[in-house]
């Protein structure tokens, strides 16, 4: 293993009764995903990039018998690689885009890098997602949105895109017609400027105007076949759908990033949302939040004006999600049990990277830093995983060695054990993200009681 940076106590970590918890892998820079080839072999990507502005080049990692690591492929700084598979000989990377906007990669077994997609646009708040083959023999994945809510502002000058890319927006999958609802804010370099919905920073819109959707676009989940080709549309209206993935039964579903308390148009309590991806739908961002449409005085910050429709017209009533998860718990990457040994077989094992505050505004209390199911048949969410203790927070700030960020899980080939990628150490303040390179750990949870 690498040398970490930080303490590692399976300890630490609160499991059912009759599981339990190890790493298997500890000193990563940012690792994302995880993936096994057909030999059961595990492989771990490093993003090369985390909030915070940090660039770096992005890896796939081979994890040997001894626990040492070897690297098989590096990547361009234009992370971070998201997500990871391995079908039919080689590896598909999701590759964030966050320099020179999103990719689509197939690496070898010999290390050797192909771009199968690119241009895709999420050089902003969020990036290229999440990576699944589909039952139809599709790659699957998603698109997060530029922004937090659909209008260019000093948050995304803070975040460090709009001063590299003064011109980049939201892009609609398809026509919408907007509300004429307009924001004015000042920024450095910018001076104040007025910008509405799916506009450049300091460009205003009318009622009634229309914007051209296209794909690829933003807040979306998008299919395309393995050796490239056609890129199609699934479903849109997400805001960051982080986490996707297929159920034991072939149904599609999404981990989506809520709304932010920041920017020119912030929404409060929005939470975090499982869906059931329904191929065709708008699922209602940036005017609904799980289903309920901004009016009135809902989501309304304290102290602030409520969010109001940026559109004028919506293309569908969205549906509502499979679950609810935790307001700024940041639920991530996810991967269903298959395995009446492991237990809880058709559930949804969901990562939650823990809020980001102060950046996200502020929480009523802290949350995620666990892995959580999910009971999509009827929408209860309970802990599985968590750091011990009455106090929810990172391993860093309890003083003690167990979770710090979870981010994906996946289940092993056999469904037999549950691996955790754990981002590692990510403070916050009110400047924006400070992590900690060399601090990320795979953990490996198990049943004894079989």
């Amino acid at each position: 293993m690498r040398t970490s940076s930080r303490p590692i106590s399976q300890a630490d970590i609160a499991l059912p009764e009759g599981y339990t918890i190890e790493a298997v892998a500890n000193g990563l820079t940012f690792p994302t995903s995880l993936a096994f080839d057909d030999q059961g072999q595990l492989y771990i990507i490093e993003a090369g990039y985390s909030y915070g502005e940090v660039f770096l080049e992005p890896k796939l990692l081979r994890v040997e018998q001894d626990g040492s690591l070897t690297t098989v492929a590096t990547g361009q700084k234009n992370g971070p690689w998201t997500g990871v598979i391995f079908y039919n000989g080689n590896f598909y990377v999701s590759e964030g885009g966050e320099l020179n906007g999103g990719k689509i990669l197939r690496i070898s077994p010999e290390g050797n890098i192909t771009t199968i997609l690119e241009n895709l646009p999420t050089k902003g708040d969020h990036h290229t997602n999440g990576i699944a083959l589909g039952p139809d023999g599709n790659l699957y994945f998603s698109t997060g949105t530029a922004t937090n809510s659909g209008v260019v502002g000093p948050d995304n000058y803070d975040y460090g895109w709009l001063n590299r890319y003064p011109d980049f927006h939201d892009i609609p999958c398809q026509d919408v017609v907007l509300s004429g609802q307009n924001y004015t804010s000042e920024i450095p370099e910018h001076g104040k400027q007025t910008t509405g919905a799916y506009q450049p920073y300091g460009t205003p819109t009318t009622k009634g105007q229309v914007v051209k959707g296209s794909i690829p676009c933003s807040g979306a989940v998008l299919r395309i076949p393995p050796e490239g080709g056609e890129l199609e549309l699934v479903a849109w209206g997400f805001r960051n759908p982080y986490g996707l993935g297929f159920s034991p039964s072939g149904t599609l579903y999404i981990s989506d990033n809520g709304f932010d308390v920041r920017g020119s148009r912030p929404a409060w309590g929005t939470g975090d949302y499982f869906w059931q991806v329904e191929p065709g739908q708008w699922y209602g961002w940036p005017d609904f939040s799980g289903g309920l449409a901004f009016n009135g005085e809902r989501f309304a910050p304290p102290g602030d004006k409520a969010p109001q429709p940026l559109l004028a017209q919506h293309p569908n009533q969205p549906p509502k999600p499979a679950a609810r998860l935790g307001v700024h718990s940041s639920s991530n990457g996810f991967d269903f049990s298959s395995s009446d040994e492991f237990g809880y077989a058709g559930e949804a094992f969901v990562a939650q990277f823990g809020d980001m505050a102060p950046k996200v505004g502020k929480v009523l209390a802290p949350v995620g830093y666990k892995i959580v199911r999910v009971n999509v048949a009827d929408g209860t969410v309970k802990d599985f995983a968590a750091n011990k203790g009455k106090k929810v927070a990172p391993a860093s700030k309890l003083k003690t060695g167990g979770f710090e960020r979870p981010l994906s899980v996946r289940f092993s080939p056999d469904g037999l054990s549950m691996y955790v990628v754990d981002f590692g150490i990510m403070e916050m303040s009110k400047t924006g993200s400070h992590p900690q390179q060399k601090t990320g750990v795979i953990w490996k949870i198990t049943r004894t009681n079989r």
